[in-house]
């Protein structure tokens, strides 16, 4: 039997999470989108041959419905899909913060519901994504969702429970690298590089070492110390970096981020 997805809400993830279903090989014929502005439809339905529909619509008519809305704007979509949500769809939902309580208590009850966080790197196919089932979630449905957002990248099960600590981790995690390529793009224009030149230098290291950290089964620690010679330029550096409670200050910024994914799940 054909399944026939719905994306309601397009934005980048969404648009990153339809692409990748498509690349997967879901049919285009199979795949509804809705988007809140009429361009934004059009130009969607034009670059992927998708069908679009309003959320009502899609409610009524797909089996999976993925929910890629912003996490303000959950309970008014939900509002909008409970009186066409038949108890035997699939719902995803990748809003952040958003439990699946909260989707359960406002739909058919029964209804299954799965929680994502994937992160920006699935716009490269190269993301994460962290999936938990709900109450009503059955291993065949989570198995579903896995094979529909898995073609961003790799996906991971983990209990409901643990999802605010993996939103801190993986779902803001890129944000943490970006942040410390722009400082130390900013230390090599200080030690005297070009901009463009630092840029490619980090970029390129981190590429290496995350490929590294990957595909050699090694500790961390193991990969460091074969850097990390004795009297060394990088025992050195790392000797600045402890001194200036880096490793502290990053624990303090995940578990603020796990705390911000806690708020946002208790509507704060």
């Amino acid at each position: 039997m054909t399944q026939k997805i719905a994306v309601l809400g397009t934005g980048k993830i969404g648009e990153a999470l339809l692409g990748g279903m498509l690349r997967g090989g879901w049919a285009p014929g199979d795949v509804l989108v809705s988007a809140r502005r009429a361009e934004r439809a059009e130009a969607l339905r034009a670059r992927y041959g998708v069908t679009t529909v309003s959320n009502a619509e899609a409610a009524k008519s797909a089996d999976t419905l993925i929910l890629a809305v912003k996490p303000q704007d959950m309970g008014a979509l939900l509002d909008e899909l409970a009186p066409h949500t038949a108890a035997d769809r699939l719902v995803i939902s990748v809003a952040a913060g958003i439990p699946t309580a909260f989707v359960e208590e406002r739909l058919t009850p029964g209804t299954p519901v799965v929680r994502a966080m994937p992160n920006t790197a699935a716009l490269v196919d190269e993301g994460m994504t962290v999936i938990s089932g709900g109450a009503h979630a059955t291993e065949e449905q989570l198995a579903h969702a896995e094979r529909l957002l898995g073609g961003v990248g790799t996906t991971m099960r983990l209990p409901e429970s643990q999802q605010d600590a993996a939103t801190a981790l993986s779902g803001s995690g890129p944000a943490y690298f970006y942040y410390l390529v722009e400082a130390m793009t900013d230390a090599g224009i200080l030690l005297g590089l070009p901009r463009d030149k630092a840029h490619d230098l980090i970029v390129q290291a981190a590429v290496g070492a995350s490929v590294m950290l990957r595909d050699s089964g090694e500790h961390p620690v193991v990969l460091r110390e074969a850097v990390t010679s004795p009297g060394g330029t990088t025992i050195n550096a790392i000797r600045e970096l402890e001194k200036h409670g880096v490793r502290a200050a990053l624990i303090a910024a995940l578990e603020a981020a796990r705390d911000r994914s806690r708020e946002l799940a208790s509507g704060r």
